[in-house]
């Protein structure tokens, strides 16, 4: 098993003697053929058409202020069948990304048809009478506690609107599932009543999340080479990301433990800890994207991924798959002659690429910025571990658990969660499949 202290990477630098003058125009050559933009952000992605148009839109501020800044947001409220007005909310936030959220795309993602009959799953809730609030934030990036506060405005302003007195649901996709469980154990930490019955979280890294540790470090050789946009790392470097992560490295040269490796990350679980660590008085249910069997896909350790080379051999960078844990296994290099070349050792990290759980297409969508061919069993890699999203009883600072385990022969009580449904395979991370929205539907419509 990984432990904070074991698990690390190294950095095998073999930079260029002071005397070696940088030719004229290289930096710039080399900063034309890195990749642009945000690095690993995902994007609500709509398939054409307009989402559907609310009855109303809140504007929000944080209910209270972190290290002395309050956050924004925005919400949308749409009425279930039969409704004039707010009845039944479900309040229902946007997961993790880098600025604004959008929270038409969140619509388009949350309803998209899904096999094998074509249903969707906001419109099958609205038909149910339950009203969908869904709530964006106007920095995803930043500390989950900061908007967290927004959430705490969002289900003040539903008490305050609702037409009669039918308990909340309130949830969120991803790391919206960490705002929601924050706000919600803040406010019973204040003893405010929240008036919420369910709590849902869908494919939230309850425990954490991963990426790999040598893109993070592409992204730092991206973003350092290209001083005229440093933004390949804004995400990563973001509050929400480091407080996320199982696994970061703070920039391309470090060398050290990588697990927890982020003062914000254990800095939020202590708050997180402060607050009740998961709200009391709901019912809290969660899915999960990920299978529950043990199965993962396949996407062996410790293999090539891409190789990649431009200018000549200039510029490149090697890129291979988390190996399964041991001592200075090679993960990948990067060059950029003559001002930068390294190679990547890491010990004892567990091998999380082809884990069961939600899957990003992270590989992939690096290998297509730099336009170089990967084969397909590679794009994808685990973004949340099945044994994350449905909260398994372990210490999410060390992760001693075995990422394959078979959550099936488990008993209910090794999750924190009341109730959970992880899907029927590894699907895409926020992904609506039959297997949970149907599962969704099931628990809220008793």
């Amino acid at each position: 098993m990984a432990t904070q202290g074991a698990a690390r990477i190294d950095v095998e630098l073999a930079l260029p003697q002071e005397s070696d003058p940088v030719p004229a125009g290289r930096a710039e050559q080399i900063a034309a053929v890195l990749p642009k933009g945000v690095l690993f952000a995902t994007q609500a992605q709509s398939p054409g058409g307009q989402a559907r148009k609310p009855q109303e839109e809140w504007t929000l501020a944080s209910a209270w202020p972190h290290q002395g800044r309050t956050a924004t947001g925005t919400a949308v409220v749409h009425y279930g069948a039969g409704h004039d007005r707010l009845v039944r909310p479900m309040i229902f936030a946007d997961g993790l990304g880098h600025g604004p959220s959008d929270l038409p795309g969140l619509w388009h993602r949350l309803n998209a048809p899904y096999p094998p009959h074509q249903q969707c799953l906001l419109d099958q809730l609205l038909a149910q009478g339950i009203d969908v609030v869904l709530l964006g934030f106007g920095a995803r990036h930043t500390h989950i506690q900061a908007n967290a506060g927004v959430a705490a405005t969002c289900i003040r302003r539903a008490i305050g609107a609702r037409a009669g007195h039918a308990p909340l649901i309130v949830g969120g996709l991803g790391m919206g599932g960490l705002i929601a469980r924050y706000a919600l154990a803040e406010m019973e930490s204040r003893g405010e009543d929240h008036q919420t019955e369910t709590y849902l979280s869908y494919d939230t890294p309850h425990n954490g999340a991963w990426i790999p540790l040598i893109l993070q470090q592409l992204a730092h050789f991206a973003a350092g080479l290209s001083p005229a946009e440093p933004v390949q790392t804004a995400l990563i470097t973001s509050p929400a990301a480091q407080q996320l992560l199982w696994a970061w490295v703070a920039d391309g040269r470090y060398s050290g433990p990588v697990a927890t490796a982020s003062p914000l990350r254990t800095e939020f679980l202590a708050d997180l800890r402060r607050v009740g660590w998961f709200p009391v008085r709901p019912r809290k249910l969660g899915v999960a994207n990920g299978a529950a069997d043990g199965t993962g896909r396949n996407v062996p350790p410790d293999e090539p991924v891409f190789e990649w080379s431009a200018l000549g051999g200039l510029v490149g960078a090697t890129v291979r798959t988390q190996p399964d844990r041991g001592t200075n296994r090679h993960v990948g290099g990067m060059r950029a002659v003559p001002m930068w070349a390294s190679k990547s050792y890491t010990s004892d990290v567990p091998p999380f690429d082809g884990v069961p759980g939600g899957t990003l297409p992270l590989y992939g969508t690096v290998a297509d910025r730099l336009g170089v061919p990967i084969a397909a069993r590679y794009r994808s890699t685990c973004f949340v571990p099945s044994v994350s999203a449905v909260a398994l009883q372990y210490d999410p600072l060390d992760w001693t658990v075995d990422l394959y385990t078979d959550i099936t022969s488990l008993s209910p009580e090794q999750s924190q969660l009341d109730d959970f449904h992880c899907d029927s395979h590894n699907s895409e991370h926020g992904e609506v499949t039959a297997t949970l929205a149907e599962w969704i539907l099931g628990q809220l419509g008793k």
